[in-house]
């Protein structure tokens, strides 16, 4: 049994030699923390917004990534209506901070020094399109 694992493990590898990706680089998602913060007179992510705008027919959510590109891995996923906190910007890419739960996510007072987010909650990239300013 364990000559079969071997015997599979270097097909995949062997395969993935062909392709040109190895596996390391599947076993490393790539990832650009969240900064927040920066300013000492405002809250670490200056304003929020309400996910909108994704088909219900469609796939139906907002991927979060682990960069501002969809080149990234998926981390997790968003609805319809969810709340996130705007913390970073990158092109067409939103850096958020956001929870499942109603936790403070601790960036509503300022942080004076820019550092990547590191809380109690998720964060992660969106792509802009689906996500629009919310006062609330």
């Amino acid at each position: 049994m364990l000559s079969k694992l071997k015997s599979r493990s270097l097909g995949l590898a062997a395969a993935l030699a062909l392709t040109g990706v190895s596996i390391t680089a599947l076993a490393q998602q790539p990832q650009v923390p969240v900064l927040a913060g920066g300013e000492a007179d405002y809250d670490a992510c200056g304003s929020q917004g309400v996910v909108r705008g994704l088909d219900p027919n469609g796939d139906g959510f907002l991927a979060v990534r682990g960069g501002p590109s969809s080149k990234y891995g998926m981390l997790d996923k968003i609805y319809n209506g969810y709340i996130v906190n705007l913390c970073d910007e990158r092109g067409n890419w939103l850096g958020v901070v956001y929870s499942h739960e109603s936790i403070d996510c601790g960036v509503g007072t300022p942080w004076p020094r820019r550092q990547a987010y590191s809380g109690p909650c998720r964060s992660g990239w969106v792509f802009r399109k689906f996500v629009a300013g919310y006062a609330g």
